[in-house]
């Protein structure tokens, strides 16, 4: 299938070093809550690129549950082979995208668990049965099939019927501790603007304007 000719013009708005935040997670909380008044679908899922010590890649959708000026905390199976992956390598990257608004946040740094208390905090706000889910599901693994699944659930849900459901062990969350945010909007001709957030030697952000 040639997809050549499948493209359009940005033309919604420019990104000016004057109108940025001198703090990087201000201005990520500034399009963060714009790309939720927009009423956008999702507007917290992220792609989370990882890799293993020999580099293998691996991206798939997370939902971001947390930001603060410390990073951007999310939540997930410590079996995952996207923990197996961070704990070989904690570098990892994380997009943004909100491409009705033609705007896409790129964020580079290292991920870390949270501290469990962190994570109880966090699981005890969880749907009863996303709280289920997280006990059954053996994240990343062959499975040989969907009954299988449905089966554990209904074993889970008769066993802790009326009680609550305490956190597996093997559950909890990463922060993404930034070294570096890029913010990039669309423009005409392909001219997009890309102003990018970096630390310097002394630990200072340093704003900086990258040719598209």
């Amino acid at each position: 299938m040639d997809l050549s000719d499948l493209r359009r013009e940005y033309t919604q708005a420019g990104l000016r070093r004057a109108d940025m935040h001198a703090d990087p997670m201000r201005q990520f909380e500034l399009w963060f809550q714009q790309a939720c008044d927009a009423g956008l679908g999702d507007p917290s899922a992220f792609s989370l690129a990882t890799a293993s010590a020999t580099g293998e890649p691996t991206v798939r959708t997370v939902l971001l549950k947390l930001f603060d000026r410390r990073g951007f905390v999310f939540f997930t199976n410590y079996a995952s082979k996207k923990a197996q992956q961070i704990a070989e390598n904690p570098k990892v990257a994380m997009l943004c995208h909100w491409l009705p608004l033609e705007r896409q946040v790129k964020i580079t740094g290292v991920a870390e668990k949270i501290s469990t208390i962190e994570s109880i905090k966090y699981f005890a706000t969880r749907p009863r049965g996303s709280q289920l889910g997280a006990w059954i599901s053996p994240q990343s693994s062959v499975i040989s099939s969907r009954r299988l699944l449905e089966g554990k659930l209904r074993q889970a849900m008769e066993k802790l019927a009326g009680g609550e459901v305490p956190m597996p062990e093997q559950w909890g969350g990463y922060r993404i501790i930034p070294n570096s945010l890029e913010f990039w909007q669309g423009r005409e001709n392909r001219l997009h603007d890309r102003l990018r957030y970096r630390r310097d030697d002394r630990g200072d952000w340093v704003l900086e304007r990258l040719a598209p």
